[in-house]
């Protein structure tokens, strides 16, 4: 069996091909941002990823090891009738064509399970409940994981994670997604906790710290320290969030994931404060190649819908 993953988000186009027991293969694209812009609005970003999937999927198909058994796309951001957006009607309504002229069947999920899904594979978690925490441009999600039960815990209240450090990371003029530029940057200063955690319960606001480190910038602080107090207030604010978290559910094992989270810097922090505080919470982290946004974990969920219909020998997946 072969399942062909698809994902088409505001960051990033990805396809993906998984097999039972077998290393996942991907093929992805960030979305072409102009220099000092912030991200594409909508209808931008889906011209961009109907052209990128189409030099994509080649790419990937050109090495496939069997003949393709089932196709998966996210259909929408996470779980919930009022989660859209029109950037996964891309992978969506191509994938749908893809199982239509293959014959084989299709299934839809969503970017967020498909983080998951790709954030769990291959690390040592294996409990059936564990919290998740879910940072990037778009998101900055405490969960309840129980199987394949999701429970929203918290969220940030404004601001998300990644729009943190892409908006901090413009202001200093560095490329968008800032990311690995401003964790450049932040290897080489120095972090005084200058920037404040603002909690709300099992939720965090995180438009205080941009506004506090854009008053930083604005009154000539070195970029390095500045970019070095982001993962600084990002580091306090995740363990907050999730000590919060354990507390209410007594589950003490997270998974991160998410683009912010790829971060090393941001990893070596969390790991490195978790130990000296003795927070007790049990860390996991996905591999980094897939922490990012990526179609991998939508492939993996596809395959396993593909086995279950299987084993109920039901091979209809539309």
């Amino acid at each position: 069996m072969l399942a062909l993953g698809l994902d088409t988000s505001c960051y990033t186009t990805s396809c993906a091909l998984c097999a039972p027991g077998g290393e996942p293969v991907q093929a992805r694209r960030l979305l072409p941002v102009p220099a000092g812009e912030r991200g594409l609005r909508q209808s931008e970003a889906v011209f961009a990823h109907v052209r990128q999937l189409g030099e994509l999927l080649p790419q990937l198909m050109e090495n496939a090891p069997k003949p393709v058994s089932c196709v998966c796309a996210s259909a929408a951001p996470r779980d919930g009738e009022d989660s859209y957006m029109p950037v996964f009607q891309v992978g969506l309504s191509q994938g749908r064509g893809i199982a239509a002229a293959l014959g084989v069947p299709f299934f839809s999920t969503t970017h967020q399970r498909g983080h998951l899904a790709a954030a769990r594979w291959g690390t040592e978690l294996n409990s059936d409940a564990y919290l998740g925490l879910h940072l990037s441009g778009g998101t900055t999600d405490v969960l309840l994981v129980q199987g394949e039960e999701i429970t929203p815990l918290g969220a940030s209240l404004d601001l998300h994670a990644g729009q943190l450090v892409d908006r901090i990371g413009v202001k200093m003029g560095l490329p968008f997604p800032a990311g690995p530029y401003l964790e450049e940057l932040a290897r080489k200063g120095e972090c005084r906790n200058a920037v404040p955690v603002s909690m709300e319960g099992l939720s965090c606001h995180l438009s205080g710290a941009e506004a506090r480190l854009l008053r930083m910038l604005d009154a000539g602080e070195k970029k390095e320290n500045a970019a070095a107090e982001v993962y600084g207030v990002l580091c306090r604010t995740v363990l907050r969030l999730l000590a919060a978290a354990a507390e209410k559910t007594g589950v003490g094992d997270a998974l991160l994931f998410g683009g912010v989270i790829s971060s090393a810097l941001l990893r070596e922090m969390l790991l490195d404060r978790n130990e000296k505080r003795r927070m007790g919470l049990k860390l996991h982290f996905g591999r980094k190649e897939y922490s990012g946004d990526n179609a991998v974990g939508v492939a993996l969920i596809g395959l396993q819908r593909l086995e279950k219909e299987k084993a109920h020998g039901d091979s209809d997946g539309r």
